[in-house]
């Protein structure tokens, strides 16, 4: 059996090497996700379980919290002209509006959490999709779901996707790896 991957958007969100897992970078946002993780895929081949880590907004969980997120939606795609649901991608069936691994059996924190993905840094005072907002869960999760492998998001909050995310998000980029360690690849035996 495989191990698993981990994978992260950048190096300065995640950078402590182990041995029981995999490590992939994919660079920012969801066509950099979706293509390095499918380039991984046929490469290297079919792991265990993704694990997803890395910053997130959110105006609804606390900064500095670590988090799960097993459900995910694409909080920039809107076809409402087409008479379409906002998020929902046209023409996908069921689904086409949440992608769901709440079912992931080795989830160590269990909030199961909606992160809502989009090609955009959230820095409004406006309320925001989801409980968390990132810029690649979703498209990891896509890609997980066509090649039916089990995959898990863990966020820690860098940030309150409000007027001074830019700046909080710098200051808190690399403060949450060692939460993540502790509070999930120390329990998963990962480390």
């Amino acid at each position: 059996m495989n191990n698993p991957l981990l994978v992260c958007a950048l190096e300065d969100e995640f950078s402590l090497k182990g041995s029981n897992y995999d490590l992939l970078y994919t660079g920012v946002g969801k066509v950099n996700a979706a293509i390095h993780l499918t380039e991984y895929l046929f490469k290297k081949g079919r792991p265990e379980y993704i694990i997803n880590y890395g910053t997130a907004g959110s105006k609804k969980v606390n900064v500095f919290s670590l988090v799960d997120c097993t459900k995910f939606i694409q909080r920039d795609m809107d076809v409402s002209e087409l008479g379409f649901e906002r998020y929902e991608t046209p023409f996908e069936g069921e689904l086409s509006k949440k992608i769901d691994f709440s079912t992931f059996e080795k989830n160590p924190l269990n909030d199961l959490l909606t992160c809502a993905t989009g090609d955009s840094f959230l820095a409004s005072d406006s309320s925001h999709a989801g409980d968390v907002v990132d810029m690649e869960s979703y498209a990891l999760a896509k890609v997980c779901l066509k090649f039916d492998i089990p995959f898990i998001a863990f966020k820690y909050i860098s940030d309150s996707a409000d007027k001074d995310a830019s700046i909080d998000w710098k200051a808190n980029l690399r403060k949450g790896q060692k939460l993540f360690k502790k509070s999930v690849l120390d329990s998963l035996e990962l480390f």
